[in-house]
């Protein structure tokens, strides 16, 4: 046994294996007897492709030259659809409207000023219905829920159907013209408020809203055979199965657990409606997915065993496609036929594979806070061949996911065991405001964000020390957009942590409300107050205006073409922090927008991190070089 400081470990994991031998998965469709997914590519760019696989197992990419995805809301979703064997996509970036069908492709509408999400094809009336974002005008987008044809150009962008409110999400139409669709206006967020309404799709302006409404959110609408629309609604305080039958929406399940998570981005539902009524579906269960079938006229919930840790279910009939997560090893996506047992692996996440031994599994822990209980996942540096010397404590990271409405599922991930497998201990957090426990839990961020969940992350590393796991001076927090807003106000309001790594993090609250997007034009009125009312307790809030307080080194990164967080945002608080003569590295990735895709940036983001944190708290990486020195003469300087 090799004995080694913390830190210095060598790991069977570099950072080039972070994008080399990965791909991002999402959840796939099944139409007729083929299944569809798509896989990410970080070592093209972040390029998304679209997958099918046929009845003998062949596999084919059907737009090798594009990418497919979408920037709706910003974030995305909804970037393709497929029925009756004909299939549409959006291009990134052009935003053009693709169709495939017989073996053939097609451009069916032009992109330009013109988004498309929530995609869904009517193959009898040869339709597409779409959320169409338009940004043809100076000012916010105006979103509409529209109609193409699939036989047409559609050179105007398709046939408005329903306008008026401030967002859109999942049109779907029933076999004899009834449309439902999603929608909310500002500043509700769709997991503060929605309307599920429906109207005739020769008459779109006889809207009636048959669920939803003031306080409750009601998301992911589906037509059954019988005609009713099952959705899920968290109008008992978690999202629950429901159905409309023309007259109300009548829960069919009763759970204290969430089945779905908060909508992001205009993705397909996430459950599938079986040939005969029930319902294959997911929750949320102290953290851990659990598959199941739901009856709906009993309401009887039977769990379906996967050995995942998480779980999202997609599809059409007997087959659905499983988006699994585990807690050893890469996630993955495989067909399950429900009807024969059959199970079929269609793509992992990640090649690289570790040994048992190898692998730091996520440990749950729970403390008190004066809302109630908060959850954080605990993974401990591990190596087979490698300890520490006698009475050193580890280095630990302290994680604050984005949001903040994320949630934190304890799958393997090599971004993980990158740490880990170096003797440094990861605390991934949902903090308060978190989803996956309820309606309550998210609320618990109301007004007090830069407040609550701060003080959980500084908890959750107080907890740690307390057992005993970690090096009280050598805790750093990390955290990427709101994530980043929580682990700057933790920098700047507290000395726990002795580092600090912001991911294209919120500085300056009141730039973020003159600059950003309209989806989240108005979220911090709920989170911090609103404004321009509140602007008072934006100042307050805001890490900027409270450098006064910060007095360890920072790490910035941030995306040269982010909309949703400006760079300017990164650099005003590089300057600000170097002013007071502290260091602080920024680094600025051209071609990067929210969010990292570029194998490139993955791979420099890690040796970043691994060389600012080596410095910081003192042990030489194995295999990192430090960065060099910034203008002030000290490694880690900007």
């Amino acid at each position: 046994m090799i004995v080694a400081p913390y830190g210095s470990w060598p790991s069977p994991i570099s950072p080039a294996d972070l994008t080399c031998a990965s791909i991002g998965l999402d959840r796939g469709l099944v139409d007729g007897d083929r299944v569809y997914w798509t896989q990410a590519h970080p070592e093209q760019r972040g390029r998304v492709s679209l997958w099918t696989m046929g009845p003998d197992g062949s596999r084919e990419e059907l737009a090798p030259d594009h990418s497919v995805r979408n920037r709706i809301n910003e974030y995305g979703g909804g970037a393709w659809a497929v029925s009756g064997g004909v299939v549409v996509y959006s291009a990134d970036p052009s935003g053009e409207l693709w169709a495939h069908e017989g073996g053939g492709r097609r451009l069916l509408a032009p992109g330009g000023a013109h988004r498309y999400g929530a995609l869904s094809i009517d193959p009898a009336r040869r339709l597409v219905l779409a959320v169409r974002e338009d940004h043809a005008s100076e000012g916010p987008c105006v979103q509409r829920v529209v109609a193409l044809d699939l036989d047409g150009d559609n050179a105007g962008g398709g046939r408005t159907l329903v306008e008026g409110a401030d967002f859109y999400a999942s049109p779907a139409l029933r076999a004899d013209g009834l449309l439902a669709w999603v929608q909310w206006r500002l500043p509700d967020m769709p997991w503060d408020a929605t309307e599920l309404c429906v109207a005739p799709l020769d008459d779109p302006g006889r809207a009636v809203r048959v669920a939803g409404g003031p306080g409750v959110s009601a998301l992911h609408p589906a037509w059954d055979t019988t005609g009713g629309l099952v959705h899920l609604s968290d109008a008992s305080g978690h999202w629950n199965f429901h159905r409309w039958d023309g007259v109300a929406s009548v829960a069919l399940h009763s759970d204290p657990h969430d089945f779905c998570g908060p909508m992001w981005n205009a993705g397909p539902a996430p459950y599938s409606l079986l040939p005969d009524g029930r319902i294959a579906c997911a929750r949320l269960v102290d953290g851990i997915g659990r598959a199941g079938i739901l009856d709906p006229t009993t309401g009887y919930l039977e769990e379906v065993s996967t050995g995942a840790v998480s779980c999202e279910l997609t599809g059409t009939g007997a087959r659905v496609v499983a988006l699994l997560g585990f807690a050893d090893r890469p996630r993955e996506l495989r067909l399950l036929d429900l009807s024969d047992g059959c199970n079929v692996l269609l793509a992992r996440a990640e090649e690289v594979s570790l040994a048992p031994e190898a692998v730091s599994v996520a440990r749950a822990i729970t403390w008190d806070s004066p809302d109630g209980p908060v959850h954080a996942w605990y993974y401990p540096p591990t190596h087979p061949g490698v300890s520490a010397p006698d009475g050193e404590l580890p280095p630990v990271q302290v994680w604050s996911h984005g949001g903040p409405t994320a949630f934190s599922s304890p799958d393997f991930r090599l971004s993980t065991q990158f740490w880990t497998s170096r003797g440094i201990g990861i605390l991934d957090v949902n903090y308060s405001g978190s989803s996956g426990y309820g309606r309550a839990y998210r609320e618990r961020l109301d007004g007090a964000w830069g407040v609550s969940d701060v003080r959980d992350c500084v908890d959750a590393a107080r907890a740690l020390v307390a057992e005993g796991l970690a090096d009280p001076r050598r805790l750093s927090i990390r955290g990427g957009s709101a994530g980043g807003f929580t682990t700057l106000a933790a920098l700047t309001t507290t000395d726990v942590f002795s580092a600090g790594v912001s991911l294209y993090g919120i500085g300056d609250l009141e730039s973020l409300a003159t600059d950003t997007h309209k989806f989240e034009s108005r979220y911090l009125d709920r989170l911090v107050a609103p404004y321009p009312e509140g602007r008072d307790t934006w100042i307050e809030r805001s890490p900027i205006h409270h450098l006064d307080r910060l007095a360890c080194p920072m790490l910035i990164l941030q995306g040269a073409d982010d909309t949703v967080v400006p760079p300017a945002q990164a650099h005003a608080m590089a300057d600000a922090v170097r002013a007071k003569g502290l260091p602080v590295r920024l680094r600025v990735f051209e071609g990067e927008g929210h969010g990292f895709r570029q194998a490139s940036t993955i791979t420099a983001v890690a040796e970043e991190v691994l060389a600012f944190l080596g410095h910081v708290h003192g042990f030489t990486p194995a295999d990192v070089a430090a960065p060099a020195a910034g203008p002030d003469g000290r490694p880690g300087g900007a």
